[in-house]
């Protein structure tokens, strides 16, 4: 059994379909990479498997199970999610922050122990951001913000991540930066791109979505190919191998 199922999902917005009968599976340990232009669906997608968009038919199942039959406090300790842009934690410390991953498993009114704060503790020196812990997280810029999420989703100790393009609004060092120490987590993750060639070098699965349909999925080899690239994102690319870890690189290019 997959840890994460999607099996035809639709899911509309006034009146047009933005996902259209996607379906595919995630097993434990995977790190998978979604794909695909602007508008195609990606982030739609996204909030379908986390119980964000309630999908018009088709169904999402985590280890068997319907994510919209779980409460929300269950599905909470299964999946973790990163977005872009983080704009509800205003007034809150680094700390504060990191420590809303225990909110899954406590009760209403029980409190963090001893055990609790070495483990945030642990997490943020891990994460590299002990030094940001008294700062406010708005103050942050958005490769801090980044690590301090996923310091966070690791408080959470779920076994699925999921990460909304959060690489996006990242330079070079916090992109390369975020996504090996996702690599380094060994855990199940799901995380969509804007850049192909990031997503070939941390990903072992890519699916790509265009109109809100799957049109490829496979390894990076296997669907990163001129043509598809080509017939998706409307550009020309030359893909050859990277001449060091030797995953697809794509280079695009135009003629004058």
């Amino acid at each position: 059994m997959a840890l994460l199922e999607a099996h035809n999902i639709v899911w509309q917005a006034g009146g047009k379909t933005i996902v259209d009968d996607v379906s595919f599976a995630i097993e434990q340990g995977q790190f998978v990479g979604l794909l695909g232009p602007n508008g195609a669906g990606k982030s739609s997608l996204m909030r379908c498997l986390y119980r964000v968009n309630q999908p018009l038919s088709g169904e999402v199942h985590f280890n068997g199970q319907s994510v919209w039959q779980l409460s929300p406090k269950q599905n909470a300790k299964n999946m973790a999610v990163i977005l872009q842009e983080h704009t509800e934690h205003l007034g809150l410390t680094v700390r504060d922050v990191v420590a809303q991953g225990l909110t899954p498993h406590k009760s209403l009114f029980q409190f963090d122990d001893q055990h609790d704060h070495a483990f945030i503790e642990n997490v943020m020196d891990e994460m590299d951001v002990t030094e940001l812990s008294a700062k406010a997280f708005q103050t942050l810029s958005g490769g801090e913000k980044q690590r301090v999420m996923l310091a966070r989703a690791l408080v959470q100790q779920t076994e699925l991540l999921i990460m909304d393009e959060p690489t996006n609004h990242l330079d070079v060092h916090y992109q390369a930066d975020m996504m090996g120490k996702v690599k380094n987590l060994n855990k199940t993750v799901f995380a969509s791109f804007h850049d192909l060639n990031l997503a070939a070098a941390f990903c072992d699965v890519l699916l790509v979505i265009d109109n809100g349909k799957l049109v490829a999925s496979g390894t990076p080899h296997q669907v990163l190919t001129e043509s598809l690239i080509a017939s998706v994102f409307r550009t020309r690319a030359k893909v050859d191998s990277h001449p060091i870890n030797h995953h697809p690189r794509v280079t695009y290019y135009y003629h004058e």
